[in-house]
This record gives C-alpha cells, structure tokens and sequence, in this order.
C-alpha cells in the first residue's frame, strides 16, 4: 500500500483549482484537501500564464495549512515536484523524468507538468497554501514558448486516468512532504539534485529586473539557485525563469 494521503474532492469542471482552493481559504478551510476537476475553464500558470486543461489531463491543486514562515513555506514547489516526477516514472519507467530550476518536470525534454503555489494569512497567523499541479497525461499544449510534451506521446498504451494519475500523485506528495517535515529541506533538495537536469551547465536567469548568464551549480540550502557568474562571483536566484541551451 502507499503512503495515505489527504481526502480527493472531484469536479467535472471548475474555472480554476487554485482559485477554488483560495475561496475556500479565504472562507476559513484550511484542509488539507485535494480538489481536482475534468476540465479547468480559467486555468493559470505562473506569471498570470494561462493553463488549459484538457479532458484527460489532471488538474489538481492540495489545500493545505502550514506554521512554516513564508519563505520556507515556498519550498513545497520542490515537493511537488519530486511528486510530479514519481508519477512520470511510474508511468513512463524510472528516469523518465527530470527537473529544472524551480520546479519544471521535463519528460523527455519536453515540459509536462506546471506547478503553481500561492498562499495567504489565516486569521491564526499561519498560512494557507495552494499546490497547484497540472499534468499533461493526454495532450500537450501547442501554443507555449517552450517544447511540452504529453505523457501519452511517450507511452504504447494510454495514459492512466486522471484520478488513478492522482491517486498515485497524492501519495508520493505525502512521503515527499513527510520527508520534508521529519528532515528538512536537505532531504528534498538531494532527492531534487538527483533528478536535475542542467547543473554544471551554462545558463541564462531571466530575474524581473536584469538578466543573468553564468553556470547552474547547485541548490543552496533553501532552495535557491547557485549561479556562478562569468566574472567568478556567486549568484542566489530566488525567483525568474531558468533557461538552458537555448531552451
């Protein structure tokens, strides 16, 4: 048996996961709960990017409290991620999977999966957190600035249903987050290295305000990028896109 995981609330369709988990937030739930739908209607990604979802693909996002300062709180993008890329080798066979600064799961090169979290203050003071994680499981987006991919374009048989994909999801989530909260982050940030894909590669760092170009070297304890810049000095990248290769 895997690892327990929190109750699953299923719609057929919905404008948004993450927006519905921060209603019911806003409204006092603190979960935690996962709320998936068929479709998304008003799907997002990052940056105010748009997410569409597909019958066939999962959308799904964890609601979810935590006493973790906000900073640290961030660093569940990495758990789901390692989530994300259990799911994928579980389908497509070990290693099929890699994943790029902050939180990208690439199957094959191509991305495959998004991961949007937000959160906000519960009148206790903690927080509330969103986990938002989409799933190209039958159809990959055409119309995105980089190469997507679908798990079905990579599979003899096809893709598993979006609530068997989660249920498979939801478990490996809770033994990463498990892992997270009995070890720290160190134990998420070598299970995030071993599966990364670019370090010690060259790379551009598109930050909101300049951009950067130097060597991916690492995680930092916090879940920050080590960028080793041409002229020698050392970078913390905390937030922007990553680009490898020309990708």
């Amino acid at each position: 048996m895997g690892a327990a995981h929190p109750p699953i609330e299923a719609y057929d369709e919905i404008d948004s996961t993450n927006a519905e988990a921060r209603r019911r937030a806003e409204a006092g739930e603190g979960g935690p709960v996962w709320i998936t739908a068929a479709v998304q209607t008003a799907g997002r990604g990052r940056r105010g990017r748009a997410w569409s979802t597909k019958r066939g693909n999962l959308a799904a996002t964890l609601l979810t409290t935590t006493d973790l300062p906000p900073v640290e709180a961030a660093q569940v993008s990495f758990v789901a991620a390692l989530a994300a890329c259990d799911l994928a080798d579980a389908c497509l066979g070990a290693g099929a999977a890699r994943l790029k600064w902050p939180n990208d799961v690439l199957v094959h090169g191509g991305k495959a999966v998004g991961i949007l979290v937000e959160s906000g203050s519960r009148p206790d003071g903690r927080l509330w957190l969103a986990v938002g994680i989409g799933v190209n499981l039958a159809h990959a987006p055409t119309d995105v600035e980089r190469p997507a991919t679908a798990f079905a374009d990579h599979m003899a048989a096809p893709p598993p249903q979006p609530p068997d994909a989660l249920e498979i999801l939801a478990a490996a989530f809770e033994r990463w987050r498990s892992l997270w909260a009995t070890q720290g982050f160190a134990a998420i940030a070598r299970g995030w290295t071993e599966r990364a894909t670019g370090l010690g590669e060259r790379c551009e760092a598109r930050l909101p305000a300049r951009t950067l170009s130097g060597v991916a070297e690492g995680l930092e304890p916090d879940g920050a990028l080590r960028l080793r810049l041409d002229d020698g000095t050392l970078e913390r990248v905390t937030a922007g896109d990553v680009f490898f290769g020309g990708t």
